[in-house]
């Protein structure tokens, strides 16, 4: 199965060079609302084998022991899906923002936690390096993070600092022959796997936001210490803890873009990020509605198939357009990022009704299994522990809607603060 699957997505990769200039083109000049390109639709194929011969076999003990699929990761990264849209150069398949949100939902489709892992490593860690590094950055910190070798994080939020990530209170102290960094970074996704994490930190606070910088923090290095593992309600193949950062000097090589520019990078990173949220969403709430609807068929109730009555079949009805309408809005945002266009308040969007589609479908899948839904022994609970986090990280649902808001009435002309 794996060499198969590694030909296949070499395959798709190549019918997706369609190159001017030797850049991707964007290969939504295809797309066709409710049908993908056909080498989208391949690596869409290769990703949903995968995800059911390697991962859902998996995902329950990987949840229950929070165990992290260090194997299934490596082959991830065989396969080119840690670093879908790094260049080439350094070891990435280099494709599109779509794929990236096909891979994702596909990976999360069969295990929520291992979702988390590939959404926040090719986007907030490899992406924005490939994006912004340096070539000596690049040449160091990527090539064995997109061979699925090591893993990457990405540290802003702070115990008080979490959707105000400009009030962050960590520093970066500039001396002659080194930045030092100083401060505790929290929610760190992936932090206690990684070997490598872009920092956040403020040079100058006299500058507000605007003195916020980002480095790449190797991993371990003096001075930088691992929090507690935290026991988290979902997605627990995945770690997350906070980053202590005690004096920890970095060479000044390693700040990444420019100094004063870590905000507005952040900034940046988090819209494409929210792609990457919305995708792990559909991906979950995928899952459930196929568990949903396969125990539907199979139980009796009054001597027929509970599928049959229209109180299931109203429930299902809500599921699936839920779900399809989330994928829409998800594409769209994918279709104009991977256009150069702006899609912050699209990104927004898509991930606000994502995440929600993946509460209420998981919700609803729970809901049709009644006492099966409540147990281990099926995974709808996990679908809905896992389900929960996308309407709380990369911007809680609230903060969604103010985006959304903002940018609605700016295409007015009016502005809401």
């Amino acid at each position: 199965m794996m060499a198969h699957s590694s030909v296949c997505v070499r395959h798709a990769l190549f019918g997706l060079r369609k190159t001017q200039g030797g850049k991707l083109k964007g290969s939504l000049r295809n797309f066709h609302i409710g049908a993908l390109p056909e080498t989208h639709q391949m690596l869409q194929k290769t990703c949903r084998d995968f995800s059911d011969s390697e991962l859902k076999p998996i995902a329950a003990k990987l949840d229950k022991e929070h165990k992290f699929p260090a194997e299934q990761i490596k082959k991830m990264g065989e396969l080119g899906l840690m670093g879908i849209y790094v260049s080439e150069e350094y070891g990435g398949a280099g494709l599109d923002t779509l794929a990236l949100s096909l891979a994702t939902e596909e990976i999360a489709r069969g295990c929520g936690g291992t979702g988390t892992i590939v959404s926040v490593h090719n986007t907030l860690y490899v992406g924005l390096l490939d994006k912004m590094g340096t070539k000596e950055q690049k040449e160091k910190f990527l090539p064995s993070f997109t061979d699925g070798t090591n893993v990457g994080s990405f540290a802003i939020s702070e115990p008080g600092s979490g959707s105000d990530a400009s009030n962050m209170l960590a520093t970066a102290r500039k001396e002659s022959d080194c930045w030092v960094l100083n401060g505790t970074k929290a929610w760190v996704t992936n932090g206690i796997e990684a070997k490598a994490a872009i920092v956040f930190a403020n040079a100058d606070k006299s500058k507000g936001h605007k003195g916020i910088c980002a480095f790449i923090v190797p991993i371990p290095t003096p001075g930088l210490s691992h929090g507690k593992k935290e026991d988290k309600m979902g997605i627990r193949a995945s770690s997350t803890c906070n980053l202590i950062l005690e004096d920890v000097r970095i060479p000044h090589e390693y700040l990444l873009g420019k100094e004063g520019e870590g905000f507005k990078m952040a900034l940046a990173t988090l819209d494409g990020a929210r792609i990457g949220i919305s995708s792990q969403a559909l991906g979950i709430a995928q899952a459930a509605l196929d568990c949903a609807v396969d125990y539907a068929s199979k139980r009796l109730s009054f001597g027929s198939p509970i599928l049959k009555y229209q109180t299931v079949q109203a429930r299902l009805a809500d599921m699936a357009v839920k779900l399809e309408s989330a994928r829409l809005l998800t594409w769209r945002a994918a279709a104009l990022r991977d256009a150069g266009k702006r899609f912050t308040k699209e990104s927004s969007m898509a991930k606000l009704t994502s995440s929600e589609a993946a509460t209420f479908v998981s919700h609803g899948c729970v809901q049709i299994l009644g006492g099966m839904g409540y147990v281990t022994d099926m995974p709808a609970e996990r679908y809905y522990r896992d389900a929960r986090i996308t309407e709380i990280y990369a911007g809680i649902t609230d903060i969604q809607k103010l985006v959304i808001a903002d940018m609605v009435a700016r295409e007015y002309g009016l502005r809401t603060r």
